[in-house]
């Protein structure tokens, strides 16, 4: 080396790193320092004063085990959802999940907004059901002010939450089969779905985050083009679910990557407080629907489908036939709608007093938004309960004894939304 360069170069310390400057460190060393790092943070995490319920700690005689993450950024997890899996080989002995990586605040905004502000707020919360969202906050609202909507408001907030329902579980079938390997229903899905958001882009100018309903009523009426997308819009989808049966229902490797997978029994789904289509495939005939009717859904005629083994080929078929459920619900509205005002009587000004909890049946299970008011602009306190909350603690114990291919169908079968976890 040139004595110029050597001049330069700085003096090493006691401990071999140069003095004043940064040590170039082995790539030997830095992997070991990494694996310790990770030895010690799983150490703490099973030293934790509130320990997982889960057994991460035990090994079985004989075996090597190993610890991986799965996610938060990993496509199969459906957001930033961070699971730790202990292994033997490919099959799961234990699971813990770990949430809180995407906080958005929105209880803590709604504090500072107006309740006529906070109705695009609440479209956020579960952007794949922003309909059912604004359904539930404006329920509470209404109760609170003792408003009571026009029958044709009624009439087109069904309509609208029925489409939401449908084109959530389209999105919802094309990427559950995608997860699986299948490119091809997710084509499909998409291809009846834009024909939803066509729909509602005709009517609310909007095809994700709406903005549509109002406290007493729905901002606007539907034109006659949006109608007429609607109807064929209903037309498509009740074509196409037979396509859907024959390309993916009945096929035998979606059934054997499917069926007795990730079972979840009635008691199970009853004490982690799973809702919608997650509790409904168990057999658990609950739907808020017919339980607790809102807005006027005690005027239609659905069946609620249930599943037998509640796995994850039971929550599938129970979500295929809720769009089927959905399209008839929209075709009954579709002819009973009664002419009249989509506004009803709503003070501009709200300043209401007291406490209300409001639920509704969304695609993912039930909605809750419970509103404390203190007489001023902007509500003082408001709690809002996600479906997927419940749902994604179920996954402490659903994957053992799985595959870790198996885990991919068992969170795809969920349907979690992580803005609807981390709120």
């Amino acid at each position: 080396m040139p004595q110029d360069d050597q001049a330069r170069r700085p003096a090493a310390g006691p401990d071999g790193r140069p003095e004043g400057g940064m040590a170039r460190q082995d790539p030997g060393v830095a992997a070991a320092a990494a694996i310790e790092r990770e030895r010690r943070a799983v150490a703490r995490h099973r030293e934790s004063p509130n320990p997982p319920r889960r057994a991460l700690a035990g090994k079985t005689a004989g075996v090597k085990e190993m610890i991986v993450n799965m996610g938060p950024q990993h496509p199969s997890t459906h957001g930033v959802l961070r699971l730790v899996l202990r292994l033997e080989g490919e099959q799961i002995t234990a699971s813990d999940v770990d949430i809180g990586y995407l906080h958005r605040c929105h209880e803590k905004l709604m504090e500072a907004w107006s309740y006529h502000q906070i109705i695009p707020l609440v479209d956020r919360i579960d952007y794949l059901a922003a309909i059912a969202c604004e359904h539930c906050f404006v329920l509470a609202v209404e109760d609170l002010l003792g408003v009571v909507p026009t029958e044709r408001a009624e009439y087109l907030r069904v309509i609208a939450a029925e489409l939401q329902r449908i084109v959530s579980h389209l999105l919802w079938f094309g990427t559950f089969a995608l997860d699986l390997g299948a490119v091809t229903p997710f084509l499909y899905a998409f291809r009846e779905r834009e024909l939803g958001y066509d729909v509602f882009e005709s009517f609310c100018g909007a095809r994700l985050l709406y903005g549509y309903f109002r406290i007493g009523g729905v901002r606007n009426d539907f034109t006659a083009s949006a109608w007429e997308k609607l109807d064929a819009f209903c037309d498509a989808i009740a074509a196409s679910l037979p396509e859907y049966d024959n390309l993916v229902t009945n096929n035998p490797i979606f059934r054997a990557r499917t069926r007795g997978v990730g079972v979840l029994t009635r008691e199970q789904a009853v004490a982690y407080g799973c809702t919608g289509p997650v509790l409904r495939a168990t057999g658990v005939a609950h739907d808020l629907r017919r339980a607790d009717p809102y807005s006027i859904y005690d005027r239609f005629s659905f069946e609620i489908p249930i599943g037998e083994r509640g796995d994850v080929f039971d929550r599938y078929r129970v979500r295929l036939e809720e769009i089927r459920q959905s399209v008839s619900i929209i075709r009954q509205a579709r002819r009973d709608i009664p002419p009249g005002d989509v506004r009803g009587q709503a003070p501009r000004f709200i300043k209401p007093e007291g406490e209300v909890y409001r639920r509704v049946e969304g695609p993912r299970g039930e909605i809750g938004c419970y509103l404390v008011a203190n007489g001023s602009e902007r509500p003082w306190r408001c709690k809002w309960r996600g479906p997927s909350f419940s749902h994604l603690h179920t996954l402490n114990f659903l994957p053992r004894g799985a595959f870790v291919a198996d885990l991919v169908a068992v969170i795809g079968s969920l349907d979690p939304v992580m803005d609807d976890v981390d709120r």
